[in-house]
């Protein structure tokens, strides 16, 4: 499926189909069950026409399985959800349990993960704040299999229509989503930004706008974890946007006749145009 909305914004990179699956696309980029990885790193690469698949054994990392829609993963972190508390925010080196896993972990090669884990990422500033934001998120159990990414261009949604449709957005490309997005709707609030992981933001907290009566645009990529994960292939200035497929379908339908074809605009995207071709 082409997107008008990539073509009117001038997106370099294709947007990504977030499907509910019971079988995996041939050829689709897995983990290893049990293996740490990072699920933008698959999202960057369905972005890239590569197909990806997650399973509850194949997710990546804790906040990968949650942020995909299978359950309360943190539950499985090393030390169980208490030892994540520490780890968000000031370490498992200031209490008793953490400093065991800690040597633990240590004792058997744990990595450069036992240095984050012992010493914290300070996201939030205590552990009862980690345990509020896990509270807080929607977090739900996919009924099928599989959380597939496909890219969208290989998508027939008259027979798979996807969850999602996650777009890669450059600033000003972001700011001109947020704008596409409230165009045809009451309200100043038709976009949302949670303090979520990358993963989450295209996943649970979308899950939970599409079934919404008018579903919210989700910006991700805030994390900066995942940011960092990304840099490399996809640059220091993307933003995720997550589009509900019933938004997306609004959204295409709402090019014509936007700002688009304003002057403004048109001098937005001759400057991303410009600066993109100065950094090659």
């Amino acid at each position: 499926m082409e997107s008008r909305v990539v073509h009117a914004l001038g997106l370099q990179h294709d947007p990504v189909a977030v499907l509910w699956a019971d079988k995996k696309p041939e050829g689709a980029s897995v983990f290893r069950p049990g293996k740490w990885g990072c699920v933008m790193w698959m999202l960057a690469g369905a972005s890239r026409g590569k197909p990806a698949a997650f399973d509850r054994e194949s997710y990546g990392c804790w906040g990968g399985g949650v942020g995909l829609g299978f359950g309360n993963q943190y539950t499985a972190f090393p030390g169980g959800e208490a030892c994540f508390h520490y780890f968000l925010s000031t370490g498992n080196r200031n209490w008793e349990q953490g400093r065991a896993v800690t040597a633990q972990m240590e004792a058997s090669g744990g990595g450069g993960f036992v240095e984050e884990f012992r010493d914290g990422e300070g996201y939030l500033k205590d552990p009862p704040l980690v345990e509020r934001f896990i509270q807080d998120l929607p977090i739900m159990d996919v009924p099928t299999r599989y959380v597939v990414f496909q890219p969208l261009k290989a998508l027939d949604p008259t027979t798979t229509p996807p969850q999602v449709v996650v777009f890669w957005a450059a600033p000003h490309q972001l700011a001109a989503l947020v704008v596409l997005t409230n165009y045809g709707r009451p309200g100043n609030e038709n976009v949302i930004v949670p303090f979520a992981a990358g993963c989450q933001s295209i996943g649970i907290y979308a899950y939970r706008e599409a079934a919404r009566e008018r579903p919210r645009g989700v910006i991700g990529q805030v994390d900066l974890s995942a940011r960092l994960n990304v840099a490399k292939t996809m640059g220091d200035d993307l933003f995720t946007f997550a589009a509900p497929w019933r938004l997306f379908l609004e959204l295409e339908e709402n090019v014509s006749g936007s700002f688009v074809d304003r002057p403004v605009w048109k001098q937005l995207k001759e400057r991303s145009a410009v600066a993109k071709k100065e950094r090659s």
